[in-house]
């Protein structure tokens, strides 16, 4: 059975929607089956989230490598070793 694409969502969409579910949870006023759908999509989100911020931090990590290997020449013309 196919399942339908559905578009990415960004970052900051799903932190959104996962508060929304955060605050739905919380209101306590559900059936335990939607709840329970709730708190797995709570986590799928979550886990989603944690995803896209490690990729950000070793992007982060790459770029600052990258600049100082570039500086590191200009360093040492300048006499700074």
């Amino acid at each position: 059975m196919p399942t339908k694409k559905t578009p990415e969502l960004s970052f900051e969409d799903r932190i959104s929607e996962l508060e929304n579910v955060v605050a739905q949870l919380e209101s306590g006023n559900l059936p335990l089956e939607q709840s329970l759908q709730l708190a797995a999509r709570g986590q799928e989100l979550a886990a989603q989230c944690e995803k896209l911020l490690k990729n950000a931090e070793l992007k982060l990590e790459e770029l600052s490598a990258r600049r100082e290997e570039e500086e590191e020449p200009q360093d040492r013309l300048f006499g700074d070793e």
